[in-house]
C-alpha cells in the first residue's frame, strides 16, 4: 500500500511538471505572438501618433536650403509647417490631425538654431496640456509624410479642410509650389500667413 501511494504521488508530482511546463510554454508563446502582432500591427499604421522617440522635440527651430528656399526645420532637420486654420498661437490640430501633423513640442523654452530669430519663437498650450512650440505667432508642426530631412512633401496639402505651408525665418508661410509639383520654380514667395 505504501508503494503504491508512493507511486500515485510521484506520478502525480510528475503530471503537474508537465502541467505546469506546458502553462508556461503557452503564456510564453502566446505572449511572443501576441507582442508581435500588436508591433506589426503598429508598424507604418496611418493615424498614429508617432511616440516622442520616433521624433524627438527639443524644441530647437533650425533653419535650411530646401527647394523651396530657406525654411524653418526642426532639430532633426524636418520641415516645419503652419496650418492656416489655425487662428492665432492657438492649435486647431487634434486627433487624426494630430497624428498626420505632429506639433513641435517642447518641456522648456524653445530656441533659435542658425538663421533663426529667437524674439520669433514662443510657446502655446494644446489642449492635452502639452506646451507646442511657435514662430511667428503659428504653431509649427512637422509632417508624417515627410520620412527624412530635406523632404517638404506636405507643402501646400488641404488636409483637414485648410492648408499647410513651410515658413521662412522671416516667420512667413512659403506658399511656392514644390518643384516637384510641376511648378515652373520656386519663387520663395512668402504671404501674410
Amino acid at each position: 500500500m505504501i508503494q503504491s501511494s508512493l507511486f500515485v504521488s510521484r506520478a502525480s508530482a510528475a503530471a503537474l511538471i508537465a502541467i505546469g511546463a506546458l502553462a508556461v510554454g503557452a503564456c510564453g508563446s502566446s505572449g511572443s505572438s501576441a507582442t508581435g502582432q500588436a508591433m506589426a500591427s503598429n508598424d507604418g499604421a496611418a493615424g498614429v501618433a508617432p511616440s516622442p522617440s520616433t521624433d524627438p522635440s527639443s524644441g530647437t527651430v533650425d533653419s535650411a536650403t530646401s527647394s523651396l528656399g530657406t525654411i524653418l526645420v526642426s532639430a532633426q532637420g524636418r520641415a516645419l509647417y503652419l496650418w492656416q486654420a489655425d487662428v492665432g498661437t492657438k492649435s486647431s490640430c487634434v486627433g487624426a490631425c494630430a497624428a498626420a501633423w505632429p506639433p513641435l513640442v517642447t518641456t522648456g523654452h524653445p530656441s533659435a538654431g542658425s538663421g533663426v530669430k529667437q524674439s520669433l519663437l514662443g510657446t502655446t498650450k494644446r489642449s492635452d496640456g502639452t506646451q507646442q512650440v511657435t514662430y511667428g505667432g503659428h504653431p509649427l508642426y512637422l509632417f508624417k509624410g515627410d520620412t527624412a530631412s530635406g523632404q517638404t512633401n506636405g507643402q501646400g496639402s488641404d488636409g483637414f479642410g485648410a492648408l499647410w505651408y513651410v515658413l521662412s525665418p522671416g516667420g512667413k508661410g512659403i506658399t511656392a509650389s514644390p518643384p516637384s509639383a510641376g511648378a515652373s520654380g520656386s519663387d520663395g514667395s512668402s504671404t501674410g500667413y
